[in-house]
Order: C-alpha cells, then sequence, then structure tokens
C-alpha cells in the first residue's frame, strides 16, 4: 500500500504552470511603441485644455521616461520595478479617493478619475516590456481623449479629436499586424533595416476622410437633450395615468375616500370602501386605515398579516407616509387638504425635485429604494425630508404635511427610488429649542393649527400632563424633555387592549383612553400623547408610515407588512423640524434615525436576526462576549482611519502599517501551514513520515507521486526524469526502506536516511541560485530578433 502524496497548492500549481509556459516576446516594434505614446499624449495634453488643468508639465516627461526605460529593458524581468509599481498604484488609488471625499469633487469625478488615469497610465508605461500589445494605453489615450470632450466649452478641442483620430489609425494598423506576426519594424543588430509593406498605409487618407464624414453624420442627427443625469437608480418603466390627476385623493381601497362617499367605485381599478369615515365601523383586514385623507379611530378589528414592500436604504428609518394636523374627537383629517401641490418632472428622466425650507440640522443624504410586493394606495413611502424622487409616472403631488402621493395606486412590481436628507437627532441642541410653529401672519387672532384642543377639555389633560410631568425626580422645563417623559409614561402606565370598546358618538378618544379604558389599541397610544402635548403648550401633528420592517441580513433588503403600519406623534421645534415620539409600548421611545457611527451597522442588524431565535440568557453572554470583541476591533479601526487625518506623515504612517500587517498576516499563513504540516506527521510512523517527506520535497521539484503509482514506479519516474544521481539514490533507499517496513514487518535503519536526505535539501537549496543563472543566460544565448517571417 502507498502513501498517497499531498496535492499541490494553489502556489504550487501557479509556479509549475508559470514555468511550463513560454513568455510572450516582448513588443521589439519600437514606432509602435513612440504612436501608442503619442496617442496618451495627446489625451493628456487635451484634457488640461479641456479642464484648465496642468497635469502635462510633469504628466508627459514622466510617460516619456518611462516609454524609453521600457524600451531599453523590454527583454528583463523586472521583478523589482513590478514590485514597486505595484506600490506606486496603491498610492494613486489613495490619493484618488482622498482628492474625491475631500478635494470637493465629488458633485463632478471627471477630472480626479482623468487625474488618476494619468498617474496610472504612467506607471504603466515603465511595465510595457513583458506586454505583446500596447492596447492598454491605447485606451487610456482615448479615455482621456473621452473625458476632454466632456469637458471641453470650445472648439479648440476639435483638432485633439482630428490629431487622435489621425495617429490611431496607423497605431490599429501596426498593433493588429504585429497580433498576426507581420510586423517586422524592427532594428536588428548585423541586419538591414526592416520595413512594412506600405500597401495598408496608401489607404489612410481614404479611412481618416470616411471616419470623419460619419462621424459628422452621426453628430448631426443625433438628438441633444437639455440635460443628462449623472445619477440613476432602480425605477419602474413608464405609467401613463387615466385622467386628470386629482392630487386631493387618495385612493385607499377599502376605505371611503374623498368623492367617494356613496360606496361607488373611484374610477381607478381601486374598490369601494366599507369602513365609514365617522362613527363605529369594522377595519378592513388587508389596508391600513391610516393612509386617507380622513382617519376614524373608532374601529375595531385587525390586520391579516401580508408583505406589502421590501425597501433597501442606507439606513433603517419610520417609512412616512401621511400626517394630520387636525383632531376631530374620534379621529384626524388634513385640514389643508386643498393646498396639495403638484409635482412635474421633465420627460427625459424620471427625478422628481422637492422644495425643502431651511432648517438648522445637519443632515445626511440616505437613498432608499422601494419594490411593491402588494398594493398599496397611491400613497409614497419615504423617509422623512424627501429632497429627490425618481417615480415612473409624469406627475406626483406634495402634500401640505410633507407626504407624497401618485396619480395611480402603487401595484405589486412597483419600483422607485427616494433619495431623502434626513436630519441628525441631536438631543443636546433640541431640548434648547421650543416647540413653537411660527404663524407667517401679523393677525394675532391666528391660531396655531398644531396646537388646537377642545377647550373643553383642555383645562383637563393640561392638568393631568402637568400631573405626570411633576412626579419627574428633576425639574423637567425643556419642551423636547416633556415629550420624552410624557411618551414613556403613557408606555409605562398604559396597556394595548384589543378589545376596547366603540366610542359613543359624542365620547373623545382621548379622554376615554387616558381616565376610562387606561389603554387602547396602539394607534390611540400615538393620538393621546399628539393632543396631551398640545394641552401644554406644543406644536404636534398625527403621523401615519411603516416601521423598518424585519431585516434580511442574506439579501439586505427590509420586509415590510401592512401590519408593520402604525401611528406617532411628531413635535415641531423651532428652526429644526419636526421630530417623532412613540408612546406605543413594545416600540422605541424614538423612532430608528441615522447615527453618527455606523462602521459595524449592518453587522448589528444581523445580531438582531440572530438573536430573535436564541433564549434570553444565551443572548447575554453573547451580547457582552461578542460586543466587548468588537468595541476593541472598532477602537483600533477609528485609530486607523484618524492617522490619515494627520497629513502625509500620518498618510505614510497608515501606509505602512497596512503594508506591515498585510506582510505578518502572510508570514503568519505560512507559519499556520507549516504547523499544520509537521502535525501531521506526527500522526506517521517514523518510516512512513520519511517517505511522505520524500515525496513532499520531490513534488516542490516538478515531481509529483500520483495516486495509481506504486512506490517503485514513482521511484523510476524520478530515474526518467534525469535527477541527479544523488537525488535518485536517496529516493531509491528511502523507498525500499519503505517497503520492507511497511510489507515485511522490517525495522530499518532511519538515522542514515534522514542524513541523505538533509544532505540532499541542503544540496539543492545551494545549487539553486546557479541553476537559475545558468537558466537565465540560456534564455538570452537562444534569443534572436524576429526576421522576415
Amino acid at each position: 500500500m502507498s502513501v498517497r502524496s499531498p496535492r499541490p497548492s494553489f502556489a504550487e500549481r501557479l509556479k509549475i504552470a508559470n514555468q511550463s509556459t513560454q513568455k510572450a516576446p516582448p513588443e521589439s516594434s519600437w514606432q509602435l511603441r513612440v504612436l501608442a505614446q503619442v496617442l496618451v499624449i495627446i489625451g493628456i495634453i487635451a484634457t488640461d485644455t479641456a479642464a484648465e488643468t496642468s497635469m502635462s508639465l510633469w504628466a508627459i516627461p514622466a510617460s516619456i521616461l518611462g516609454a524609453t526605460w521600457s524600451w531599453r529593458n523590454r527583454h528583463n524581468r523586472n521583478i523589482t520595478v513590478k514590485f514597486l509599481l505595484a506600490i506606486g498604484m496603491t498610492v494613486a488609488l489613495i490619493l484618488f479617493f482622498r482628492d474625491l471625499l475631500f478635494g470637493g469633487e465629488l458633485n463632478d469625478t471627471r477630472v480626479a478619475l482623468a487625474e488618476l488615469l494619468v498617474q496610472v497610465q504612467i506607471l504603466h508605461s515603465f511595465d510595457l516590456p513583458r506586454r505583446k500589445d500596447l492596447g492598454y494605453s491605447m485606451i487610456i489615450g482615448l479615455i482621456l481623449t473621452s473625458v476632454a470632450c466632456t469637458l471641453s466649452q470650445t472648439m479648440i478641442f476639435g483638432l485633439w479629436l482630428l490629431l487622435f483620430l489621425a495617429i490611431a489609425l496607423p497605431v490599429l494598423i501596426m498593433d493588429y499586424r504585429s497580433r498576426l506576426g507581420l510586423t517586422h519594424w524592427t532594428w536588428s543588430s548585423g541586419q538591414p533595416r526592416q520595413r512594412a509593406n506600405r500597401r495598408n498605409l496608401t489607404r489612410l487618407p481614404l479611412i481618416f476622410g470616411t471616419v470623419v464624414g460619419l462621424g459628422l453624420l452621426i453628430f448631426a442627427v443625433m438628438p441633444r437633450l437639455p440635460g443628462y443625469q449623472l445619477q440613476t437608480f432602480p425605477v419602474s418603466a413608464p405609467i401613463e395615468s387615466q385622467g386628470t390627476f386629482d392630487n386631493e385623493k387618495v385612493l385607499n381601497p377599502g376605505y371611503v375616500g374623498r368623492g367617494n362617499r356613496n360606496g361607488q367605485g373611484n374610477g381607478n381599478g381601486v374598490r369601494a370602501g366599507k369602513a365609514p369615515e365617522k362613527g363605529k365601523g369594522k377595519i378592513d383586514d388587508t389596508f391600513y386605515y391610516g393612509f386617507s385623507n380622513k382617519i376614524n379611530q373608532n374601529l375595531r378589528g385587525q390586520l391579516t398579516e401580508k408583505v406589502v414592500m421590501r425597501v433597501r436604504s442606507q439606513a433603517e428609518g419610520f417609512w412616512r407616509v401621511m400626517a394630520f394636523d387636525k383632531y376631530t374627537g374620534q379621529g384626524w383629517e388634513m385640514s389643508r387638504n386643498e393646498n396639495t401641490e403638484t409635482l412635474k418632472r421633465p420627460p427625459w428622466n424620471y427625478q422628481f425635485f422637492v422644495r425643502m425650507k431651511v432648517r438648522l440640522n445637519r443632515i445626511k443624504r440616505i437613498v432608499q429604494t422601494y419594490t411593491m410586493v402588494s398594493d398599496l394606495p397611491n400613497v409614497i413611502p419615504a423617509l422623512d425630508q424627501p429632497k429627490e424622487i425618481f417615480f415612473p409616472t409624469q406627475e406626483i403631488a406634495l402634500d401640505y404635511e410633507g407626504g407624497l402621493r401618485s396619480p395611480v395606486a402603487l401595484t405589486e412590481g412597483l419600483t422607485y427610488t427616494v433619495i431623502s436628507e434626513v436630519p441628525y437627532r441631536d438631543r443636546d441642541i433640541l431640548r434648547k429649542a421650543e416647540s413653537k410653529f411660527p404663524i407667517m401672519k401679523t393677525d394675532p387672532t391666528v391660531r396655531n393649527p398644531y396646537g388646537e384642543v377642545d377647550p373643553a377639555l383642555k383645562p383637563k389633560l393640561k392638568k393631568f400632563a402637568e400631573e405626570l410631568l411633576a412626579t419627574a425626580n428633576t425639574p423637567i422645563t425643556s419642551d423636547y424633555e416633556k415629550a420624552l417623559f410624557l411618551a414613556q409614561a403613557l408606555k409605562q402606565r398604559y396597556q394595548v387592549q384589543p378589545n376596547v370598546p366603540f366610542l359613543e358618538d359624542n365620547e373623545d378618544l382621548v379622554e376615554a383612553f387616558l381616565f376610562q379604558h387606561k389603554g387602547g389599541y396602539p394607534d390611540h397610544f400615538a393620538t393621546s400623547l399628539t393632543v396631551l402635548l398640545r394641552a401644554i403648550g406644543m406644536s404636534t401633528r398625527l403621523v401615519t408610515g411603516f416601521s423598518p420592517g424585519e431585516f434580511n441580513p442574506f439579501t439586505g433588503y427590509y420586509i415590510v407588512k401592512n401590519t408593520d403600519a402604525y401611528a406617532m406623534t411628531e413635535v415641531y421645534f423651532h428652526k429644526y423640524g419636526w421630530f417623532a415620539f412613540d408612546a406605543i409600548p413594545g416600540h422605541p421611545l424614538i423612532p430608528p434615525s441615522i447615527e453618527e457611527n455606523q462602521t459595524f451597522g449592518a453587522l448589528k442588524t444581523f445580531w438582531k436576526w440572530v438573536a430573535g431565535w436564541l433564549p434570553s440568557p444565551v443572548t447575554g453572554w453573547l451580547t457582552w462576549s461578542i460586543g466587548g470583541f468588537f468595541s476593541l476591533i472598532g477602537g483600533l479601526i477609528g485609530r486607523f482611519i484618524a492617522l490619515f487625518r494627520q497629513g502625509w506623515w500620518g498618510w505614510l504612517m497608515g501606509i505602512t502599517g497596512v503594508i506591515g500587517t498585510a506582510f505578518g498576516l502572510w508570514l503568519a499563513w505560512l507559519g499556520y501551514q507549516r504547523w499544520r504540516y509537521w502535525q501531521k506527521l506526527r500522526h506517521l510512523a517514523p518510516p512512513a513520515r520519511l517517505y511522505q517527506q520524500l515525496t513532499d520535497w520531490l513534488s516542490h521539484q516538478g515531481m509529483t507521486k500520483q495516486a495509481t503509482q506504486t512506490p517503485r514506479e514513482f521511484a523510476q519516474v524520478v530515474h526518467d526524469r534525469r535527477a541527479s544521481t544523488e537525488c535518485v539514490r536517496t529516493t531509491q533507499r528511502i523507498t525500499e526502506a519503505y517497503l520492507s517496513w511497511r510489507y515485511g514487518h522490517q525495522t530499518p535503519a532511519l538515522a542514515p536516511l534522514k542524513q541523505a536526505l538533509r544532505q540532499l535539501q541542503t544540496q539543492q537549496r545551494r545549487q539553486w541560485p546557479q541553476q537559475l543563472r545558468r537558466s537565465l543566460q540560456s534564455q538570452f544565448a537562444n534569443f534572436r530578433p524576429r526576421g522576415r517571417g
């Protein structure tokens, strides 16, 4: 029975394949090299001219120097230079990201990309000796010329374009002939200068004229739009709405809306609603009641769980839909629905822009893409303060409370994208702000629409709110802290009651919730908090939407169901805008919002998903241990990132640290592999261990033992491969000793065999530099310049 030789590693197989593969000869046509370099120079000058930069001062001399150096060293391996070039390209990439992030070029990255291409091309020019073709340099010249075309504002660019075309045509011909082995524009020592066939060159003026003529024709007939969008986001195909867009209507299936009081259809394929706008009624089991112009909270029932949409977002949040300012005693309505504004987009793109009021908040742009899984009303969920909407209809509507509406219902499969400027929620700043909504009229009789409360009920609610605030450990004077405290008080003192009785016609929902039933439906908590804060002089409104839903860490989508829809309280803080508070038990007091540092945001979300499946003791222990580990890792990453904010010295230290860490990890990996190898040998008997070491060493020399070969057959292969006499002798001795132990049950003397193997390995290591030098000398001795065919 033979010992199977281990399969060579990937690096070993790559080394063997590399040794057996004949290197492609370097390009020896200096004319092709020169013209390809001219294309790059034209691209650099054209970009400089169009962008009004000064790259040519250093880029052109450096590129010519690299091309000259590569020509003189085209027959050398240049391993050291390749290593330095790899470091140089890494540095160029780091400088590119620095300019992109801190150089103010995020709005137009074309110049930064052009500079990166120039830097990479200069480094690449030193690496041309081992490249048969110069196609990369030609492509770089073409890209630079194209960038210059997009930047140029004068006709001077046309001269550079024609010059580039005139040089590119002979370059393409020469490159094609070189690939076929037909180009012989070489200068060989001791041989007469050979010239290429000139018949192809005589056609160049005709080709040049044809290309220019076709280009001018295409340019003349190509349509030119007023503007092009540099940003494209997922959005469905265009949807044509039927009839005139009534921006005041919300098409919520299952509920009576404006213009549909008699239960008739609405003409948009939406069935008539069943729930009344006021009074006792039943909740539709599919559609959330809170997406309508008026909402009736005297409805009872439960939703049947159903997935409605999938959301991919840069941050989780409350997918806001609608807001209401007028409390009716048993529900809410939008008192200024007639002020809804219709937004239109240009016909050549999908982008709508929303005008926003100026706030003092620090904001962060968050991109969200929504895909409908089942039908929704014609409301458009989005994170707070949407700025740009990519939607497939020609029109959308923006109501007075910041909600978005579509001309058509959101049907299954519809996709749209929203870019929101989400404000940071800074508690230190907001606690200094007052919840006073500015009234833009001088008439003192004008009332704040977000502070109206039934006069008969207001004293009772005000007294109750003040009594709750008085139970705090310290006096609360900040409006923000009052909202937090009262929301938390409702969570602790009241319970969700799915069987709360109907309200009578003259009964107030908030009064019944606070003083009679001591609880109610989840949305009743939001209504009670909203009205309670109004009673103490704060500006509030009710907002409806969806919670983030369940995050799927394997797809990256938030899965949102109809049961995730609920209502919250929004409080207005002067100069900072609206911020939500959630009084529903079991919900976070503050809805999910953006954070300053989200380095491990995705990992935290994944951990929350996993923790939901584990027992509480296991979750607690893992949170303590894993949380400490990631806190340590996060601190190290933070210190590393801080290095790049300390100028050039910090950049140098950071790059050095990355290279040193990578080198240390590589050495550790090699050590681990060697440790595993010796651990494997420890479990073998001494004769088998010695034979295994022999076959492994021979495998590194290119003589791998196949599983079908017996030990004697493999020894014969070593002999036939014309190995050294010492190698053949040692292989035969160890093979026979292994066979005598394995099949003859004899214990061989292993000490001299081990010594022979060590001497063979030592001798091979000493002879390696000499063998390499002889191999290189033989390769250069056999090298001959190409002749004519």
